[in-house]
């Protein structure tokens, strides 16, 4: 086995050329073996396995930088760098992460969990290097989603000057979904002069080898080449950021990519390599359908047969926005290049009029909403909770200083299981919760869900509904307020529990343990965090202890703003408060039962802390 072999960089380079497609077949079966049983991105590193052997072959990690974006396609890397004994605890609790991690390897040289980062990263360490005197090399291994995101070309800009930086252009024709906008056509046309960069690549290997004379006939025919581009052609996308380009290439074809990264490195300025993979190459079922492989929780390596979860909170929202469109024809909706995940693909199908896929640019897309909202349409953005990170200025801007009917459906709220620490969604209920003028909801079951989404419809100005990535939850036998449930567990209880959207489940566990215990206990879901509905005060008065669990950042968030209320209103003179939140710590992967109990939130838990 040749895998078994590599535990470096410094073992692949020992492997005779020859080896290398036998490789790249144990590789694959590799990642089939681990993501069928772990889950993870399958699709998205199925392509880039003979890329990714050329890269570490060419280069010398760590000293040269490799930067993956988006991280999801970094599996291979790990293989090859001295991570293949604990691949098999990928995604899970203590295992290695499903992304770049600084603190996992040297071999990361930067993390990296969202899309369209690269390239800014590579230039700044492009930079750093020269500073120090270092003739290291600098490599963005860039999936063509990311140049949906205006990050790219904004760092696209600034990289002209910069040495020793090499961008390959990943071109698979999908991120997640199916590519949209201009970037993704141009690419597509691009594609088809790749009968031209192997013949130029031959002619000019062919030159090399003549004695004397070789050298300055291959630089005649460059300059006479560039002259007749500026005359008969358009200059290449990349040219006009002043880098030279290479490509398209067929992305695997080992020997090819060597000899082509060989080129850009022996070059030293800032180039752009332009490869084209097949998204789930070498698994069929991928290959068919790599948007379903992009991200799997499981599946049955014979037959491709993903495993089905319970409905989604996301499968939830998009039935009722389905219903809801029908009987009102001013419903948009927008995604950032997620359909699927936010559970929109029927609405695409029965609305596509109606429906916008903006590419990776979450920045763009509310703003976009904010225009949509402006002319008396109304327009629904959904987006994961740590996406929505990125359109935090717009939100404040564009939607709440001019109180603009949008509606922001925040997915993947709260933990995010085991995508871990750059997809976990436990910073939204502290950001957005103090920006005035938004109503801020919180439902906890998928009935919860229709009720707050008919609430938004009716209401002016900018509403924000956050849910977990999770099936229903358990909410039965709430007494129904207007934007919190409550039950009471015994006749007269001085004890509550408060919480919001999936901790509601742990905390009526809570309230049965303690009930049990001989201590009666009322617990209080929130289904609208802001503002704070008043009558929530009425309930917790009087109370001798009240124990707050979010699952959310302490600081600033909504335990924190609710004690500071009860303060103000002198409800807490007798009162203990207990915050139940995370604090000081981004929250490793693993699944949500595990990660819950570390942060000292599982039902359990909490009923101690009562």
């Amino acid at each position: 086995m040749l895998l078994e072999k590599i535990n470096s960089p410094q073992d692949l380079k020992n492997i005779p050329k020859q080896d290398l497609p036998a490789l790249a077949k144990e590789i694959r079966n590799e990642l089939l073996q681990t993501v069928s049983k772990n889950g993870g991105h399958l699709a998205s590193n199925l392509c880039i396995v003979e890329l990714t052997i050329a890269l570490h072959r060419v280069f010398d990690s760590p000293k040269d930088s490799l930067i993956f974006d988006v991280g999801h396609q970094s599996y291979v890397h790990k293989l090859l760098t001295g991570r293949r004994e604990s691949f098999n605890t990928l995604r899970t609790w203590e295992g290695i992460s499903g992304f770049p991690k600084r603190s996992e390897s040297e071999h990361d040289a930067f993390g990296a969990g969202h899309s369209s980062t690269s390239i800014s990263a590579a230039a700044g360490i492009a930079v750093a290097n020269k500073l120090s005197g270092s003739d290291a090399y600098t490599v963005a291994i860039v999936g063509d989603g990311a140049f949906t995101g205006g990050m790219i070309y904004e760092a696209l800009n600034n990289c002209a000057d910069k040495e020793r930086l090499i961008i390959v252009l990943n071109d698979n024709d999908m991120s997640i979904s199916p590519n949209v906008g201009g970037m993704s056509q141009y690419f597509s046309k691009v594609r088809s002069s790749a009968k031209y960069f192997k013949f130029k690549n031959s002619v000019k290997k062919c030159f090399q080898n003549t004695p004397v004379v070789g050298g300055g006939i291959i630089k005649c025919a460059k300059y006479m080449k560039d002259r007749f581009k500026k005359v008969a052609l358009s200059q290449n996308f990349f040219e006009q950021f002043g880098l030279n380009y290479y490509g398209p290439l067929k992305g695997d074809d080992i020997d090819h990519l060597e000899a082509v990264l060989n080129e850009a490195k022996d070059d030293g300025k800032c180039s752009v390599i332009h490869i084209c993979t097949k998204k789930g190459k070498g698994y069929a079922p991928a290959e068919k359908r790599p948007d379903l492989f992009h991200g799997v929780s499981g599946f049955d390596i014979e037959t491709g047969k993903i495993k089905e979860g319970k409905e989604s909170f996301s499968n939830r929202f998009g039935e009722i926005i389905c219903k809801k469109a029908e009987e009102n024809e001013k419903i948009v909706a927008i995604t950032a290049a997620m359909p699927d995940g936010t559970g929109l693909s029927e609405f695409a199908k029965r609305f596509p009029e109606r429906f916008f896929d903006v590419g990776i640019a979450e920045e763009h897309a509310l703003t976009f909403a904010c225009g949509i909202a402006a002319q008396g349409h109304i327009p629904v953005f959904a987006v994961y909770s740590t996406f929505m990170q990125r359109a935090y200025d717009q939100l404040i801007h564009d939607a709440a200083l001019q109180n603009l009917h949008v509606i922001v459906m925040l997915d993947r709220a709260g933990l995010v299981a085991n995508d871990g620490a750059t997809h976990h969604g436990i910073f939204d209920s502290a950001y957005i919760s103090h920006i005035p003028n938004v109503s801020f909801f919180a439902p906890n079951s998928f009935d919860s869900l229709e009720e707050c989404f008919n609430k938004a419809l009716a209401m002016d100005g900018p509403v924000v509904i956050r849910y977990p990535k999770a099936s229903d939850t358990a909410a039965d036998g709430f007494v129904k307020q207007d934007g919190f449930d409550f039950k009471d567990f015994g006749d007269s209880p001085k004890t509550a529990i408060v919480t919001y959207s999936r901790l509601t489940e742990n905390a009526l566990t809570a309230g049965e343990i303690c009930k049990e215990k001989g201590i009666d206990t009322r617990v209080i879901s929130l289904t609208q965090l802001s503002p704070l509905p008043n009558e929530v005060f009425e309930k917790l008065s009087g109370m001798d202890k009240i124990v707050f669990a979010e699952e959310g950042i302490k600081n600033g968030g909504i335990a924190q703003q609710l004690c500071a209320e009860m303060t103000e209103r002198e409800l807490l003179k007798n009162t203990q408060f207990v915050i139940k939140a995370i604090d000081g710590e981004f929250p490793q992967h693993g699944s949500n039962n595990e990660i819950l109990k570390h942060l000292g939130l599982s039902a359990e838990d909490i009923a101690n802390a009562v």
